[in-house]
């Protein structure tokens, strides 16, 4: 779920909810994810705030038993908080602990790289755990043939001196997905949906730009807006930098307690790697 403002609205509302289908196995937990757009709580007051959290609990409370279970134990807040929003983003958590219809649940926090790194400046969110997202660590409006989800010298940069010291329990995600990003005049025009890697090897719609993972497109594209000469480039994690970033990563952590997530599961990103392969990326941790 997403929590942003709709349209040109000044009340943040819920937008993109998960739809379950079918039930959830009684043996599977859910964990809900409420994704909050750091830019709400410049217009928010402490009780909007309270206000805010009031309809995230019902909401998420419904959503579980839609999906065929009565409770559940964690709830997730994720938010790509700033100086400007911190303090507003870790009221909302520290009221959602209060809220009695959640005596029994864990709230937790998403912890980006950059929020980890500087504790001065953005502070600890509170709570017991947060989620490291390890990924989208470069720079995706960059041009060029580098990797913004997944960069080893980012991670060193950000994580060596700091996991094994940060006060809370932490579990990683790992990126297991992959994207087209498409640049125009060697400007970022976003990011592609329609394409897959077996589109890339058509050389009546591509030129592969050598030893690079760049593409020219060769026509127009109308269902993607894209042009005749524009760029895509094609981001994705391969299993052996997956197994040298969980080393990396466990060395850092330095024995503390951990959960491993991958991000994300749906099958046609999992289908690109073998069970073998991701077992291999757990037990390096």
């Amino acid at each position: 779920m997403n929590i942003d403002f709709k349209d040109k609205g000044i009340e943040p509302v819920l937008l993109s909810p998960v739809s379950f289908e079918q039930t959830v196995d009684h043996n599977q937990e859910i964990i809900p994810v409420v994704t909050i757009q750091q830019r709400i709580f410049t217009e928010l007051d402490s009780l909007q705030i309270r206000g805010l959290a009031h309809k995230i609990v019902p909401f998420i409370t419904d959503k579980i038993k839609q999906g065929g279970q009565d409770f559940f134990k964690e709830l997730q807040l994720d938010c790509d908080w700033t100086i400007n929003s911190r303090d507003k983003f870790f009221y909302l958590l520290e009221y959602l602990q209060s809220v009695p219809e959640l005596n029994e649940v864990t709230v937790t926090a998403t912890l980006r790289l950059q929020q980890i790194k500087d504790i001065q400046s953005n502070g600890i969110p509170p709570v017991k755990k947060a989620t490291l997202l390890c990924y989208n660590t470069g720079n995706i409006n960059q041009f060029g043939n580098h990797n913004s989800i997944l960069n080893q010298q980012d991670l060193t940069t950000y994580l060596s001196s700091t996991l094994k010291n940060y006060p809370l329990q932490l579990d990683i995600v790992l990126p297991l997905f992959d994207r087209y990003v498409a640049f125009r005049d060697q400007k970022y025009i976003g990011i592609s949906n329609h394409f897959s890697r077996y589109d890339l090897n058509d050389k009546s719609l591509f030129i592969k730009n050598p030893k690079t993972d760049l593409y020219i497109l060769k026509q127009d594209l109308e269902k993607d807006s894209l042009k005749k000469g524009d760029v895509i480039r094609h981001e994705y994690v391969p299993n052996e930098q997956l197994v040298e970033t969980a080393k990396f990563i466990s060395k850092a952590l330095d024995g503390k307690q951990n959960s491993i997530i991958f991000f994300h599961l749906a099958p046609e990103v999992v289908s690109n790697y073998e069970t073998a392969d991701l077992q291999k990326i757990i037990s390096a941790f």
